[in-house]
């Protein structure tokens, strides 16, 4: 399946070390590394990529609060 829109992180460094994701297409998320716009990309439902990002967010806060 072609036609995906990626977009990098607003949160990715200069270093390079991101990924990017497209949601253009409906029930999909497509996620590759951005040093490799050619290379491999992940496919995945939308409902797996909302799972994922609450779970990543939950561990965040975790450990922001260990921290403080």
């Amino acid at each position: 399946m072609d036609g995906f829109d990626f977009m990098k992180s607003s949160y990715s460094s200069g270093s390079g070390e991101c990924v990017e994701v497209a949601v253009n297409i409906p029930g999909t998320v497509a996620v590759r590394d951005s040093k490799s716009p050619g290379g491999p990309v992940v496919r995945i439902t939308s409902a797996s990529w909302y799972a994922f990002r609450t779970h990543v967010a939950h561990l965040d806060m975790t450990n922001s609060s260990m921290r403080a």
